[in-house]
């Protein structure tokens, strides 16, 4: 009997923890499910690994991403950056020759008087006829030939705006020169704009532009007004290049500079014959401005940057013709 005893003595204590583990499991499933278990009780944070880096935050650069605090500088960081608009050019329009009047018959505004230029060796001389009004009856027409209609010796004076200028400051009419394609602006030397002949009883305004006669110009209405048009697009980028290089201060006297030359292109042209219907006036006043202001923006008048030839005209599509074809024959249907 005695080992019977020693055998079921383990057995019954087995017994004992296999009731008292399935009392802990069903006590442990309860709390569980009525939230008063481990549920119940705030995780514990793990602890802290050592040398471990923070988290990163939303929207951070990661360490040693290009950008990030104590990465390395990108050598391509600067080639990558915007560039730098780059400064306004004055643009540049060809410059007339200097000779490019001689032997023409030149009309104060297309209209009256006589002006011819030629060449004597290495100076300019102009045969001058001035138009004007009687002293005595203004109502009436005279005209009076600079040095009794003998060549009158002008004087180069280089070109300070862009165009060759010239001057006769001893004739009897003190006039400056200033050559534009195919005619010249004529204005007074000294304040008074005009010059009076007692002899001959007339009065004579020579200031304005001197050209042809306007039935030689409206035939070429249309080269003229193309040309106008770079023209005055070359007058508008070299004010800005103007007004973009000088100072804050002097800003507003190139402002009132450039609102006189409108004006006083219409003064001067308004005169001219027929002008509405040519432009030849308007576009050689801008064609002038433009040069002048290319000048004083120090730009070298010798290389043009614009032209202000006219584009080639494309011919008109006739309905049924084929342009491009050779011959030009009727499309087959």
């Amino acid at each position: 009997m005695r080992p019977t005893r020693v055998l079921l003595a383990p057995l019954l204590a087995l017994a004992g923890l296999g009731a008292l583990a399935g009392e802990a499991a069903a006590q442990n499933f309860f709390e569980e499910l009525f939230g008063i278990g481990r549920a119940a009780r705030p995780p514990v944070p793990p602890r802290g690994v050592p040398n471990a880096a923070p988290p990163a935050q939303p929207g951070a650069v990661p360490p040693g991403a290009p950008g990030a605090p104590g990465a390395p500088l990108d050598p391509n960081a600067e080639a990558q950056k915007p560039a730098a608009p780059a400064p306004m050019r004055p643009v540049v329009l060809k410059a007339p020759a200097d000779d490019n009047v001689v032997g023409q018959d030149l009309l104060l505004n297309g209209l009256n008087g006589s002006m011819k230029m030629e060449r004597a060796g290495a100076n300019m001389t102009a045969r001058i006829t001035l138009p004007g009004t009687k002293v005595s009856q203004p109502t009436e027409s005279c005209s009076v030939p600079l040095s009794g209609g003998q060549p009158v010796t002008l004087t180069a004076a280089g070109k300070p705006d862009g165009v060759a200028r010239f001057e006769a400051a001893a004739a009897e009419c003190p006039l400056r020169f200033e050559v534009l394609e195919g005619g010249v602006l004529v204005t007074p030397l000294g304040g008074n704009p005009v010059c009076t002949f007692s002899a001959a009883d007339c009065a004579t305004t020579p200031s304005g532009l001197w050209g042809p006669g306007a039935a030689t110009l409206i035939p070429r209405s249309a080269e003229f007004d193309t040309a106008r048009g770079v023209a005055d697009k070359a007058v508008r980028e070299n004010y800005k290049v103007m007004t973009q290089r000088a100072r804050r201060e002097d800003i507003r006297p190139i402002v009132t500079e450039q609102a006189a030359f409108s004006s006083d292109r219409e003064q001067v042209c308004r005169t001219y014959a027929r002008e509405g219907s040519h432009g030849f006036c308007h576009l050689r006043f801008s064609e002038a401005r433009a040069l002048a202001l290319a000048t004083r923006l120090g730009a070298n008048t010798a290389a043009p940057t614009a032209a202000v030839a006219p584009r080639p005209r494309r011919k008109p599509v006739v309905d049924g013709m084929n342009p491009d074809a050779a011959g030009g024959g009727p499309i087959a249907e």
